[in-house]
């Protein structure tokens, strides 16, 4: 039986993921992504010739789906990331605390985290283990969903445990402040990886640029399974054909590129053709907009609208290079934000730790990041490295050889309590029929993470070929 024609519009890790679980299974795949580099907003930048990730991340080992794709892909996972335990660690005498876990068996590594924690009061520790067991006593559900600031408060945890533990944790996970987050994915988050095995608590932590870490490895996979992957071209245009096939139309400066078995078209010129499914995996504005250009029915109309109604949620990493020698006692630790200080930072990462061409090259990370992006670039900069200076105590922080900011303005949405998220198929009888959506902002448990896009396309894979168009 012939493979089906199947185009992925979006090279993000969703888009990826759709296309290697195509392509897996046999079908003729097309990969679509408007910039010369896959990742969407997990990918590799270049600044003034150095090349970085455009946000610096860190995956758990609960990333299940993830960490399958990517040894699908081909990735070595343990020369991909650095593996360390669950840790929350400020600097020394910086105002805030050391937890460690020790790679122990399951909950025995909390409970040794626990003990051992210094800068922790007794009535900090007692509230800490008072959340992880009344969680787990609730299966880490919710009968309805509310605030992270309201289910802390319902769980009496103490103002210094908020400030050190929860807050950072909330941030860097959903992206979104305390008192507007979901507490239920705040809890799905913990669950899979504080509330299971040992090793789903593990922090990974990327040491190649995020776009090598899977997107080039999916190009790579695509090609050799008789697809095709298309840098630089735009999709502009979907028009249905008959029997819910679809004609997909794009645009750009060059079809092809650089990536593994891109086709190459004459620069500039429109390139259209038709498949007999499409999966949309761009963000939710960029596939309501292109939805937009379609004569839509109710259905289709109420799917853009609720994609229109995500909130986009910043984050900003400020990178500064000091001497090859500069280097951090441990691979990141987290900081103390306070803005009315000008103390913006909320973690700080060593990248010669885990890259040695990026010896002396400190990231910085400002999650929810709106009014730090205000700043501008040259005073966030200068007031990220005083932090820096400040609390590590080493007054040559003050001074990079140079830096950069980048900000992500769209890099996730807010994740508030009670938010609903379209599902991976749409109604088969509407006019969309032939449709799939895959992104972060999909329906599933996790927050708008790598995990939860890379479990986006697979699940938008899985359904297509389910269905009649596969």
């Amino acid at each position: 039986m012939k493979a089906r024609r199947v185009a992925v519009a979006g090279g993000g890790w969703a888009g990826c993921a759709a296309a290697v679980e195509l392509a897996r299974a046999g079908c003729e795949v097309t990969l679509l992504e408007s910039a010369r580099t896959l990742g969407g907003r997990a990918r590799r930048v270049e600044l003034d010739g150095r090349q970085v990730d455009n946000g610096q991340h860190i995956m758990l080992g609960a990333y299940s789906e993830s960490l399958r794709v990517m040894k699908l892909a081909g990735v070595d996972i343990q020369s991909a990331v650095l593996s360390l335990p669950l840790q929350m660690r400020y600097a020394p005498g910086a105002g805030g605390m050391d937890f460690l876990a020790p790679r122990l068996p399951a909950p025995l590594h909390l409970l040794g985290a626990l003990l051992r924690a210094s800068g922790l009061e007794r009535e900090d520790k007692m509230a800490l283990a008072r959340f992880s067991t009344t969680a787990r006593w609730m299966d880490w559900r919710l009968n309805t969903d509310c605030s992270v600031d309201e289910l802390l408060a319902r769980f009496d945890q103490t103002p210094r445990l908020i400030q050190l533990m929860w807050r950072p944790l909330c941030l860097a996970a959903l992206n979104t402040p305390t008192e507007r987050a979901s507490a239920q994915v705040f809890l799905n988050v913990l669950r899979d990886s504080l509330g299971s095995r040992r090793k789903a608590s593990d922090m990974l932590i990327p040491r190649a640029d995020l776009s090598a870490l899977f997107p080039d490895a999916a190009a790579a996979y695509i090609a050799r399974h008789g697809g095709k992957v298309h840098t630089g071209a735009k999709v502009t245009g979907l028009a249905p054909l008959p029997g819910q096939r679809w004609q997909l139309t794009a645009t750009g400066s060059a079809l092809g590129g650089a990536s593994a078995g891109a086709a190459q078209s004459p620069r500039g010129a429109p390139w259209t053709a038709e498949f007999d499914a499409v999966i949309l995996a761009h963000g939710a504005p960029a596939t309501a907009a292109l939805l937009r250009t379609l004569q839509l029915d109710a259905a289709g109309e109420q799917l853009a609208t609720q994609l229109e109604a995500f909130t986009p949620e910043a984050i900003t990493t400020c990178y500064l290079q000091y001497g090859a020698d500069v280097r951090l006692d441990i691979p990141f630790y987290a900081l103390l934000d306070n803005p009315a200080t000008g103390h913006w930072g909320q973690f700080v990462f060593d990248r010669g730790q885990l890259d040695a061409k990026q010896a002396g090259l400190l990231a910085v990370v400002i999650s929810a990041s709106g009014a730090a992006a205000e700043l501008g670039q040259a005073a966030l900069s200068a007031a990220i490295a005083a932090q820096l200076a400040a609390v590590l105590r080493r007054p040559e922080l003050a001074q990079p050889s140079w830096s950069r900011v980048i900000t992500e303005k769209r890099a996730t949405y807010a994740c508030s309590p009670g938010l609903a998220r379209p599902a991976n198929a749409l109604p088969g009888q509407s006019s969309l029929a032939g449709l799939y959506l895959a992104g972060d902002y999909t329906a599933g448990d996790y927050p708008a993470t790598l995990e939860s896009a890379v479990r986006s396309g697979v699940a938008a894979a899985k359904t297509l070929l389910a269905s009649k168009h596969a």
